[in-house]
């Protein structure tokens, strides 16, 4: 199995391979940008410091920047269970969209099914887990919004890319909006954190504020109807069942 791409190359990488068994994660963005022509501009200059693996463009045509074995500078600062700073154990994919700053839109079925293809195609060659299939704002709750919720998790997941609960959606809505105690709640983060969420609080903002950007980023995951950064009943259920995948 091979993957037709065109090759675009980002300097923003480091100079060194690393070995195969070190890709361990895959993880989605959004470009972000007012036209896709910036955000290509953007991620093969230099003085930008950031790049991408693969970029899929409006018409799903995928172009690689980085070959797989060397270090994108796609994540940042970083956090996934153990793991810190992924850009050593991942590859970034980038998708051509606006993003919430510029008229976050719904990602067309050219680049979805371009993504499906890609995706499939890595996971098979790494061997990477459903489990650390993920978005950058799960891994960067605080700082990111990317894929979004508009981001197709739930179809991608029927694709055997990345999880999803198996909650019925009556039960989801009779329990939207219902708010739960204390001990449900701290229930509730103890469940992200096992689900790889970051438990540590940055230095620039407050417990609160950390547990609200993680909320939102588990939400535009998991709960993508209703964003608002505040745990309930429907949220607490969803955490519960996804804590089986942690075992």
């Amino acid at each position: 199995m091979s993957i037709k791409t065109t090759l675009n190359y980002s300097p923003n990488f480091y100079s060194f391979k690393r070995k195969t068994k070190e890709v361990k994660f895959i993880i989605f963005h959004y470009t972000g940008m007012k036209k896709e022509s910036v955000a290509i501009n953007r991620l093969t200059n230099l003085q930008s410091e950031v790049g991408c693996h693969y970029l899929i463009k409006n018409n799903g045509e995928i172009i690689t920047m980085v070959p797989d074995l060397y270090i994108a500078w796609h994540a940042g600062r970083s956090s996934w269970k153990n793991f810190k700073s992924l850009n050593k154990n991942s590859i970034g994919i980038e998708i051509s969209n606006p993003g919430h700053q510029f008229g976050y839109k719904k990602f067309s079925k050219k680049q979805i099914n371009s993504l499906i293809n890609l995706s499939k195609f890595l996971i098979k060659k790494y061997k990477i887990s459903s489990k650390n299939i993920l978005g950058h704002s799960d891994i960067a709750p605080d700082r990111k919004k990317d894929p979004g919720e508009k981001f197709p998790w739930e179809y991608l997941s029927k694709k055997k890319i990345g999880l999803w609960h198996d909650i019925k959606n009556k039960i989801l809505i009779s329990n939207r909006g219902h708010k739960i105690d204390n001990i449900s709640y701290n229930s509730f983060l103890d469940n992200l954190f096992k689900i790889g969420y970051p438990k540590k609080i940055p230095k620039n903002i407050t417990q609160q504020r950390h547990q609200i950007f993680t909320i939102r980023a588990f939400q535009r995951r998991y709960r993508q109807e209703l964003v608002n950064g505040k745990a309930d009943r429907e949220c607490l259920l969803i955490s519960q069942n996804l804590t089986k995948y942690t075992r």
